[in-house]
């Protein structure tokens, strides 16, 4: 088995991570939602603003980022997704219409995932290699339906504080980017009356601080440490500020390595690692 090591001498990872939810965060389980035009509005910012903003942000600190986009985002909005195609950026599957994978039958979650896959070929002219499970929720067969499907990585568990290689029975493996709750901004920004979020919106400064602690811990232990934020949510524009802070502030740290997500699974790739294998508990009865 080789320890995982970082590229260049460097001592910790870091990733800057965007899931292009827009409508179909809020329609996959409630259509009705859809007949509340402020709602819709609520979710569209994302695409017609937030991603805008926050690729402006990525240029001015010339950081590569990965966008997870489900199927149903690069349909209604192309020239928002090919925006970030063209800006040089890794875009990853994140379903169709955000569809939660426990929810779903296993021919369901097969039709989501090749739906998914067809949108993202048909407006972006790309073959993602990464998946994040929407709503976090991986079902105990995803792993092995996305090595079929040839994925490199999936971005979706909470287990390590290091990227690693996930054993896939019968199957290659693929290798796990953790992610967490505390660095997702849906927990400390997202607020939809009846439908979503705690009902309190927390300031940018406070959310910048969490996420910066986090770092911080993340690269004492030499770790990976993955940001998701929404366009819809942290594209707006106290929040982009603090982006643009948390940001620089990450730079700053020479001894961490920040790319998109993509890269570091290839980086993990080469490495050697030994895969490591996961089961369902036993429940006892």
């Amino acid at each position: 088995m080789t320890e995982l090591r970082w590229p260049q001498g460097k001592s910790a990872a870091a990733a800057f991570t965007f899931d292009v939810d827009a409508e179909s965060a809020v329609l996959w389980n409630n259509e009705s939602v859809g007949a509340r035009m402020s709602v819709m509005s609520h979710q569209a910012y994302g695409p017609l603003v937030g991603v805008p903003r926050i690729l402006e942000l990525l240029e001015r600190h010339q950081i590569p980022s990965t966008f997870f986009v489900p199927g149903h985002t690069a349909d209604r909005y192309p020239q928002a997704i090919r925006s970030i195609v063209a800006a040089g950026h890794e875009i990853a599957h994140h379903g169709y219409l955000h569809e939660q994978p426990t929810a779903l039958t296993l021919e369901e979650e097969i039709d989501v995932i090749d739906r998914g896959l067809a949108a993202l070929a048909d407006v972006a002219g790309v073959r993602p290699v990464g998946y994040r499970a929407p709503m976090w929720d991986l079902s105990w067969r995803t792993p092995a339906l996305l090595a079929e499907r040839g994925f490199l990585y999936d971005s979706s568990l909470m287990d390590a504080d290091h990227p690693y290689e996930l054993a896939v029975p019968g199957h290659d493996p693929l290798v796990e980017i953790p992610i967490q709750w505390a660095l997702d901004d849906w927990e400390q920004y997202c607020f939809l009356p009846d439908i979503s979020g705690s009902g309190l919106i927390e300031s940018p400064r406070k959310a910048r601080e969490l996420w910066q602690l986090e770092f911080d811990g993340l690269r004492r232990a030499g770790g990976c440490w993955v940001l998701t934020n929404h366009p819809f949510l942290t594209g707006r524009t106290s929040r982009a500020a603090e982006l643009d802070d948390l940001m620089r502030y990450v730079l700053d740290h020479d001894d961490v390595w920040t790319t998109n997500l993509g890269t570091i699974a290839e980086h993990v790739r080469s490495l050697g690692l030994t895969p490591r294998s996961i089961t369902p508990p036993d429940v006892p009865r």
